[in-house]
């Protein structure tokens, strides 16, 4: 099988799965001209249907249509390997096996496929069929996915309309629900009942237990209160400086203050100014350097 078509397959299967709640494994119903025609091109019929259905198959066969292969105009060796063929596969009950000659493929097939006439595809059937009277009554019951062969080939045809009508009807539905917020009730799934039970036979037994042990099986929530500014974001508080009262001064700052106050009140400095450095003349340096120099230059005269 090609890359192409068996990528359009599992598509086609994934969206079956969805719509219609197609599961593995499949239940394939094959009639006898599908068995004959395989065998004819040697090829594994459960494993081609497997291959282009991307899952695992339950094939299953009607009485009538083991009545048709014992039923071959064909010498009998080769009618005993498809007779045996047949009989590995799971038996389907049409209830027609009282009557004298066995119905038709369509009308064996079509009592079980929709036994009410509902045009539902209600037991979740894949026929394989060779007939196209049989694929064209399944092609009216909504969501039957049909494969045959041809030319040694394994087919699996496409959606038909009625089929991919319901499909664009429920992909509508669940675009409005989705749209109104309000989804249907979905379906417990057998794990989620058992971790259910399991739950409510923990609560029974906490509630039979004292108190102090339920509350350390059971933990609660811890209730938060509503969350604080940002401290990083937050102005820092100016921190006030403490007065210092005239009493708690200290006697030699007490004089300092008393000074600044009689300056002031002289009249000659309104506010007390900077204190000026004094600028250190280097005087008597440069008159060891005179002295040296003079010294140096009578030495040279002599010389």
């Amino acid at each position: 099988m090609r890359g192409k078509r068996s990528k359009q397959y599992r598509k086609l299967m994934q969206s079956y799965q969805l719509t219609f709640n197609f599961r593995e494994p499949y239940q394939v119903l094959i009639d006898a001209q599908m068995i004959q025609d395989t065998a004819r091109f040697k090829m594994d019929l459960v494993g081609g249907l497997e291959r282009v259905l991307h899952g695992k198959i339950k094939p299953m066969i009607t009485q009538c249509s083991i009545r048709h292969l014992y039923t071959l105009s064909v010498p009998q060796s080769e009618k005993d390997p498809l007779i045996l063929q047949a009989k590995t596969y799971e038996r389907r009950r049409c209830n027609h096996h009282d009557l004298d000659e066995p119905l038709s493929t369509l009308d064996c097939l079509s009592s079980v496929i929709d036994p009410k006439k509902s045009a539902t595809n209600r037991n979740r059937y894949v026929v394989a069929s060779q007939e196209e009277e049989v694929r064209r009554f399944c092609r009216g019951i909504r969501g039957v996915p049909l494969v045959y062969v041809k030319r040694s080939v394994m087919v699996l045809e496409p959606m038909a309309e009625r089929t991919v009508g319901v499909k664009e009807g429920i992909e509508r539905e669940k675009f409005r629900t989705g749209l109104r917020g309000k989804p249907g009730k979905r379906k417990r799934d057998p794990e989620e009942e058992e971790t259910g039970e399991e739950l409510d036979q923990q609560k029974e037994v906490v509630d039979g237990e004292d108190k102090e042990n339920g509350q350390r099986l059971l933990k609660k929530r811890k209730s938060r209160g509503p969350k604080g500014p940002n401290p990083l974001s937050v102005k820092k508080a100016k921190k006030e400086r403490p007065r210092i009262d005239e009493g708690d001064v200290e006697p030699a700052a007490a004089n300092t203050e008393m000074i600044i106050v009689e300056r002031s009140a002289d009249g000659t400095e309104t506010t007390p100014g900077k204190r000026k450095r004094k600028r250190k003349h280097k005087s008597g340096q440069l008159d060891e350097l005179r002295q040296e120099i003079a010294e140096n230059n009578d030495l040279i005269q002599k010389s």
